[in-house]
């Protein structure tokens, strides 16, 4: 089953406060999205891999993973960057991944587990982290109405592999019930009633949102 990957590159980075797309902020040497692609173009089970850009970035994205992927513009959510992505694929691809750029450290062996998953028969697949904190509940005014047990909790990673046709359906269904800025594919799969499998993740897929994690991905890579 022919594997594509979809990276989601499309955000402003407002969080960042870099003033340039997150996307083509540096980590080490290269932009992060670059670290991104490479982590997929490399990977034995990726045939293809595609970029979802902020329009105004597309030829400076294109530039930087020239090569190793191709680049379309992005919409006005993540959501509709999705949509775009999933129609710019090749016909044969059957099984994709969805990933944010932001995460740009991932790692080949979470990119091997969520194949495995999806070849072994799942119709989606997420990496997941057990939530080591306590989490509280609290109300309007501040304060804690409640503890959440953690057992059942899971923190969610990227990439987010799907049976294409089942990502499709997900995605046509959440237009049907007027959804259109959800984050999360597999919630649009649950969304229809079909199963999402997890598989461990791991704790370096961390996504960069602030000038600390951005701190945090420069020492490790660093390393």
């Amino acid at each position: 089953m022919i594997v594509a990957a979809v990276i989601v590159a499309a955000g402003s980075g407002q969080r960042l406060a870099a003033g340039i797309p997150k996307a083509m902020v540096a980590l080490g040497d290269r932009p992060i999205v670059e670290w991104a692609v490479r982590a997929f173009s490399v990977h034995p089970d990726v045939a293809s891999v595609l970029v979802v850009a902020p329009v105004d970035s597309v030829a400076a994205i294109n530039d930087s993973v020239a090569g190793r992927a191709a680049v379309v513009a992005g919409g006005a959510t993540r959501q509709e960057s999705v949509d775009l992505g999933l129609a710019a694929l090749s016909a044969d691809s059957e099984l994709v991944l969805v990933h944010d750029a932001a995460r740009p450290l991932v790692s080949q062996h979470v990119i091997s587990a969520v194949v495995a998953a999806l070849r072994a028969g799942a119709d989606a697949v997420i990496p997941v982290l057990p939530v080591v904190d306590t989490i509280k509940r609290v109300n309007g005014a501040a304060q804690v109405i409640g503890t959440v047990d953690r057992a059942e909790l899971r923190i969610v990673q990227t990439p987010q592999g799907f049976r294409r046709d089942v990502l499709l359906a997900a995605h046509a269904g959440a237009k049907d019930r007027g959804v259109d800025d959800i984050s999360d594919d597999a919630g649009l799969v649950e969304g229809i009633g079909r199963t999402v499998q997890t598989v461990p993740g791991d704790e370096r897929t961390f996504k960069i949102t602030t000038p600390y994690d951005l701190a945090l991905a420069n020492r490790l890579v660093a390393q």
